[in-house]
């Protein structure tokens, strides 16, 4: 089992018990790493989740294109060098890293691209109104792993305001949540397949990003094991143009001690980027579809 970095701050630490308390009541289970990061969270650590990035990382994450590595500290969940890699989309002007390989266990991912980036408008839906689409996604089918960028509007029935300066980053979760089902059911019933367990904002080169954790309470198949029956997911959201763009990243609840730290990476990596002239708006031609 991989434990979860102890450089969190308490008030990181009072969310995960917040979390913990949350899990047991959903899912029936309090995940196991919650007490032993919290019992070495030193005093004047900093938050290791969600608060953005060195000067050195803002330059890797500059590189179109590139391989390297990320060095926990000591006692993190690898104690080992994290190989990563970027991936920048110039038609929806985003960037983010995702996990290769841990070279010192000889372990590596095998992530697919299922889907190339492709612009809003021939993205595939992910609700009946086709609001909200993915326009990129990869897996990893055999360590269970899924890392996709969606993009959609605002839902305004819960986030009431057109500013975003006064969006809550719950609100903000629960506006993409409202439009993340297949099914033909309400916003109201959308939300209910899942659990939010924490919220947070952070602003990044003066813009706000919106960084959230839930749970979805389905399952594929009805002989499904119990720790089956739901996936974990942490998210990042950003607003451009009027549009919502979200990285999402998930496993299955049983694998989230090893592969959440990964996870959470990606989505603290996650970045809107200055437009290029390959850049297309989701307004642009919202109906075509090639």
């Amino acid at each position: 089992m991989l434990p979860l970095s102890p450089s969190l701050s308490n008030p990181l630490c009072l969310r995960w018990r917040n979390r913990a308390v949350l899990v047991r009541k959903e899912c029936g289970f309090v995940p196991k790493a919650v007490a032993s990061s919290c019992a070495g969270a030193g005093a004047g650590a900093g938050p290791a989740f969600f608060n953005g990035f060195g000067r050195r990382d803002l330059v890797l994450l500059g590189l179109s294109s590139s391989l390297f590595v990320v060095a926990p500290s000591s006692g993190s969940l690898a104690e080992e060098e994290l190989k990563m890699a970027s991936v920048v989309d110039d038609i929806n002007a985003y960037s983010y890293l995702y996990p290769v390989g841990l070279p010192s266990k000889n372990f590596m991912f095998k992530w697919v691209e299922s889907r190339k980036p492709e612009r809003y408008s021939s993205a595939a839906p992910l609700s009946p109104d086709a609001r909200l689409r993915i326009v990129s996604e990869r897996v990893d089918i055999i360590d269970n792993l899924i890392v996709s960028i969606s993009i959609g509007p605002p839902n305004f029935q819960i986030l009431k305001s057109k500013e975003k300066s006064s969006w809550s980053a719950k609100n903000v979760a629960d506006s993409v949540l409202s439009d993340k089902s297949a099914l033909r059911v309400t916003s109201t019933q959308r939300l209910a397949e899942s659990s939010v367990l924490d919220a947070h904002s952070s602003d990044i080169n003066g813009e706000p990003y919106w960084y959230y954790e839930y749970l979805v309470r389905k399952s594929p198949t009805k002989n499904a094991q119990e720790s089956n029956l739901y996936r974990h997911y942490v998210a990042s959201t950003a607003e451009r143009d009027g549009y919502l763009y979200t990285l999402n990243a998930s496993t299955l609840g049983k694998q989230w001690t090893k592969m959440g730290p990964f996870l959470e990476k990606t989505v603290s990596s996650f970045r809107l980027l200055p437009p290029t002239e390959n850049y297309v708006p989701p307004y642009k031609d919202p109906w075509r579809f090639w």
